[in-house]
């Protein structure tokens, strides 16, 4: 069986021309929607699509971009149809067609890119963030007290007051004054 999957991004947008499409590419049922790609879980009639699919059917889009956001977005949806033995053509990508042997290489060598790519990014990522802590950057929050402030709770503390008292004191939670104690 072949499914179509139509999406716009918003209301005041129209997807029949993508389901007319679908139809003229001979799906046998097409899921349309009107929701933001940013992530499938906001996508109602896109997880009623995934839970009607068998082995052997295939889902049909007009364009990459009305199914996933991003290359690694489409590399996990590959992958979910791959598993359940569902084939994935695009109407207008026609390299994107998983039924058939070159279009399952292209979209291998597609998915050995995408994996280079987020390889480096994580590798830049973590440069970067070598190069800040050796300039001595912070990570994270700053402290809610400075040194001297610090001391003072540890005195007052040693003196008999709560945690409590010193929190309302210096304007901040018990578990600030439970870290500078420490």
């Amino acid at each position: 069986m072949k499914f179509g999957y139509a999406r716009v991004s918003s209301n005041s947008q129209d997807h029949a021309a993508q389901v007319e499409a679908l139809h003229a590419a001979g799906c046998d049922r097409i899921f349309s929607e009107k929701a933001s790609g940013k992530s499938t879980s906001g996508r109602p009639e896109f997880a009623k699509l995934m839970k009607a699919l068998n082995h052997g059917d295939v889902v049909a889009v007009v364009k990459l971009d009305r199914l996933a956001r991003s290359s690694r977005d489409l590399q996990n949806i590959l992958h979910d149809l791959q598993e359940i033995g569902c084939g994935f053509v695009s109407l207008g990508e026609t390299w994107c067609d998983t039924t058939t042997d070159v279009g399952r290489l292209v979209m291998t060598i597609m998915g050995g890119i995408a994996e280079f790519e987020r390889s480096l990014i994580r590798r830049r990522c973590e440069e970067g963030i070598q190069r800040a802590k050796r300039k001595g950057t912070k990570f994270g929050r700053p402290n809610a007290l400075d040194h001297s402030q610090r001391r003072r709770v540890a005195e007052r503390y040693a003196a008999g007051e709560s945690m409590v008292e010193l929190a309302r004191d210096y304007e901040c939670g018990e578990t600030t004054i439970w870290r500078a104690l420490q």
